[in-house]
């Protein structure tokens, strides 16, 4: 399922690949979030141009909207937006818990309103594992609380607690559905370059535990031991500093087997990625390349810049000179704020295309 094929002396740095129904991952990986079943701005296509490997679907959302009997009749996940490479699909626990006027939550499960029409609904670990896999996520999350930041201790204790009584059932659910023979999709001809591919859907459990050492060490400690397939740190980027965060994956990481994935969650800029992967680990996600690019922010190798500002107006050089991108190949700083200004679409392609490239 993971074969770790390289380690770094001086850091814990690694590379290796991940095996999955739909395609091999190679590690480090960042993976796009396609949070309504797309990537903003993008075309699938042109998701395999910027050599995507693999992107992340919301379950919430799709659970929301359009809601999963649409899509399982439509072909499951991968047929219905047309991407035929690794999906990981998440719990949708943290769009639940985002939700703080609007949700109840209990050992059971999550009582919440649906942020479209306040509708009623609830999901519980099995719940979420069942939206998963009739989705056909090659990679399932763990439903889990992600506490706020600032966390009181004692709540903190409590939602860890919870979180792992969510990963057993969440485990438990994800053994009796596969055991029904799930499949997330057809096996892959085995190549030099690329084994066999897994035939069943990874299950990954998360640590939780705010930023309490020992609430994080107990929390890795009991989801190790129910044995998933990959390992998410999750209550990071919440808010907190950032040496809190780095601080939350020097403490869990030396707990998480090697011989499996580690995925931080929704992180985060280009150089706390590199910090994250010189510490070991090995899949991340976020929405700032998109986000930002929805209000003329690129990335480049010296900093974000704001393409709205006037100095770039007569700027008639490309996002980053030494980029091979679409954007950067034909466009200039100058005509992709004149599109942006413009309320054009093409302009928030453009950086949105040039920011996946720059992750």
């Amino acid at each position: 399922m993971f074969e770790l094929l390289e380690q770094d002396g001086e850091t814990k740095a690694r590379a290796g690949r991940i095996l999955t129904a739909h395609g091999v991952v190679e590690t480090p990986v960042f993976m796009p979030v396609g949070t309504q079943g797309s990537v903003k701005a993008v075309s699938p296509d042109e998701l395999r141009e910027l050599r995507a490997q693999i992107i992340l679907g919301n379950t919430y959302h799709l659970f929301v909207r359009p809601g999963l009997e649409v899509i399982t009749r439509l072909g499951g996940l991968h047929r219905f937006m047309n991407w035929n490479g690794p999906i990981l699909t998440d719990s949708g626990g943290y769009q639940i818990f985002s939700l703080a006027k609007l949700r109840k939550i209990t050992d059971e499960g999550v009582e919440f309103q649906n942020h479209i029409d306040g509708a009623p609904a609830f999901i519980s670990p099995e719940i979420a594992v069942e939206a998963q896999v009739a989705l056909g996520g090659d990679i399932v999350m763990a439903l889990d609380e992600c506490v706020a930041y600032p966390c009181q201790y004692d709540y903190a204790a409590q939602s860890a607690e919870m979180t792992t009584r969510w990963a057993r059932r969440c485990k438990e659910a994800w053994l009796r559905r596969t055991a029904r023979g799930s499949v997330a999709g057809a096996q892959l001809p085995a190549t030099r370059a690329q084994p066999r591919a897994m035939e069943r859907q990874l299950l990954f459990g998360i640590v939780q535990g705010a930023t309490f050492e020992d609430l994080r060490r107990a929390s890795a400690q009991a989801v190790v031991d129910l044995d998933f397939d990959g390992y998410a740190v999750g209550g990071i980027s919440v808010g907190e500093p950032e040496e809190e965060m780095m601080r939350a994956v020097e403490i869990v990481e030396p707990l998480l087997p090697a011989h499996k994935p580690r995925y931080a969650m929704g992180l985060g800029t280009p150089p706390q990625m590199l910090e994250m992967i010189a510490r070991g680990m090995d899949m991340f996600d976020c929405v700032l390349p998109t986000r930002l690019a929805r209000n003329g922010t690129a990335f480049t190798a010296s900093g974000t810049v704001n393409l709205k500002n006037a100095e770039f107006t007569l700027d008639g050089n490309p996002i980053e000179p030494e980029c091979a991108c679409y954007a950067c190949r034909g466009f200039s700083r100058g005509y992709i704020r004149h599109l942006i200004k413009a309320e054009e679409i093409l302009g928030l392609r453009l950086v949105t295309l040039h920011n996946l490239h720059f992750y």
